[in-house]
């Protein structure tokens, strides 16, 4: 069913209208649009950036922030950075899309190439930020070294405590200066790392010296003897330096442990002597356990003798007379016993 407005229009004005609405409706489209990306549009333009219309649109239905996109080629067209090394639009949306930090790539970029003496691309530089490092901070940290206390800040231990040949305790606090190094920024060690290798190369260094006057008097053999074993190996930085920053004498060590070992030695010896003592009484109560047998022994031997006397009157092998003879004998005996012994005083 036809309405009433159209059947008093005819069927040609009627189709110019709509495409004449339709027109209007795509215009009102392409002017939003236009509006939009005009002022970075004219910005990419101006500044040689080659980031078109097009692009700008596309960005923004792969839901990338054109604004990010633009100033940052801007930023690389404006610093003179090589376009050759794949850095294209194309190269940052897909570095946005990827999560990476793109301001903070072009940031790194360009002062690497005003620095001249860094070898940064695009490419590695997209490496180790989507890797999670800072890669502004590395360029900044290869031009300006970065200062590192060890033992660091906040630690449990104020200082490294190390004890040398002669048993002396030193405490030392170093200053590692270290800058960083982009080639091996992905995948290595970091800044904990190089404080514990520094530490365990400083108690090392000391621990080998004869005498702590002689770390003392030269704290730089320290420095010269970590430095010589290149810790900053497979490290994300070089180690430009090593410097003695604080040196104390603690403890004599040595002197404990020996006072240490002494006393350990006597609670030894003590405890053998009183084993020896022990074994001396037990071997005493033997020998009289010994004796007592003995007089056992003898009280029953003695015990024997009226026996066979009482036999031998019996058998007629021994005599009236001949017992009385063995009395006056045994009394006889006895009386010189007596005479013999020393008299008692009192």
């Amino acid at each position: 069913m036809i309405p009433l407005f159209a059947q008093k229009i005819p069927g040609g004005t009627l189709v110019a209208i709509v495409v004449v609405v339709i027109a209007m409706i795509i215009a009102l489209v392409i002017l939003a649009i236009f509006f939009r990306f005009f002022k970075l549009w004219i910005q990419s333009v101006l500044t040689g950036a080659g980031i078109t219309l097009w692009d700008l649109i596309g960005m923004t239905l792969r839901k990338v922030r054109a604004d990010v996109i633009v100033r940052s080629k801007i930023m690389a067209v404006q610093a003179g950075l090589d376009q050759s090394s794949g850095l294209t639009s194309q190269a940052l949306e897909a570095h946005y899309l990827a999560g990476g930090n793109v301001p903070r790539v072009i940031q790194s970029l360009v002062a690497a190439t005003k620095a001249k003496t860094i070898e940064l691309d695009f490419r590695q530089a997209t490496a180790i930020d989507l890797a999670g490092r800072d890669v502004l901070e590395a360029v900044q940290t290869s031009v300006y070294p970065k200062v590192i206390d060890c033992p660091a800040k906040g630690a449990a231990r104020q200082s490294l405590d190390a004890v040398a040949k002669d048993g002396i305790q030193l405490k030392v606090k170093a200053r590692v200066t270290v800058r960083a190094n982009l080639k091996q920024l992905i995948g290595g060690a970091t800044e904990e790392t190089i404080v514990a290798r520094v530490g365990e190369g400083i108690v090392s260094a000391i621990g080998s010296a004869n005498s702590h006057k002689q770390v003392l008097e030269n704290p730089d053999l320290i420095s010269k003897a970590v430095l010589a074993r290149r810790l900053d190996s497979q490290t994300a930085f070089e180690i430009v330096s090593i410097d003695i920053a604080d040196i104390d004498v603690g403890d004599n060590i040595g002197a404990r442990l020996q006072a240490d070992q002494a006393e350990a030695d006597t609670r030894v010896a003590r405890a053998r002597a009183e084993g020896r003592r022990a074994m001396a009484a037990a071997q005493e109560q033997e020998h009289f356990a010994g004796i007592e047998q003995s007089r056992a022994q003898l009280v029953e031997a003695e015990a024997e003798v009226p026996k066979a006397m009482a036999e031998s009157f019996r058998s007629g092998k021994l005599g009236i007379l001949d017992y009385y003879k063995m009395r006056n004998v045994q009394a006889d005996t006895d009386m010189r016993m007596a005479i013999a012994a020393p008299s008692k005083s009192g």
